[in-house]
């Protein structure tokens, strides 16, 4: 799942954290016009959910940052696997590429 960190932070409640600056993607998240801040990171995660796995869908919820992607539950599973999801775009830029292009297909726009 790395980069991205799975913690519980209190017994049966868990955050899913991914720092953002530093990502081997960042510089291609910039060339496509977005920030690679935790909102941008935030609204990969909303695609990923309502594209690929709908199954996750009201299963965590989202408290970004500029400096940081934060989702967290108390479902533990679910919080696993958008972690898969997200370390596969965190470390591929054709995943990223992919993304983008579905948002503007879709008409999702980024809050970043």
């Amino acid at each position: 799942m790395t980069p991205l960190k799975l913690v519980e932070t209190d017994p049966g409640k868990f955050s899913l954290l991914l720092g953002t600056g530093g990502l081997v993607v960042d510089d291609l998240v910039q060339e496509l016009g977005h920030e690679p801040n935790g909102y941008f990171w935030e609204g990969v995660a909303e695609l990923l959910v309502t594209h690929e796995a709908p199954a996750l869908a009201g299963r965590f919820s989202y408290d970004p940052e500029a400096g940081m992607f934060c989702a967290y539950g108390r479902d533990r599973a679910a919080l696993e696997d958008l972690g898969t999801r997200m370390s596969a775009v965190a470390t591929d830029g054709d995943r990223v590429r992919q993304l983008v292009a579905l948002a503007a297909a879709t008409g999702f726009e980024f809050d970043d």
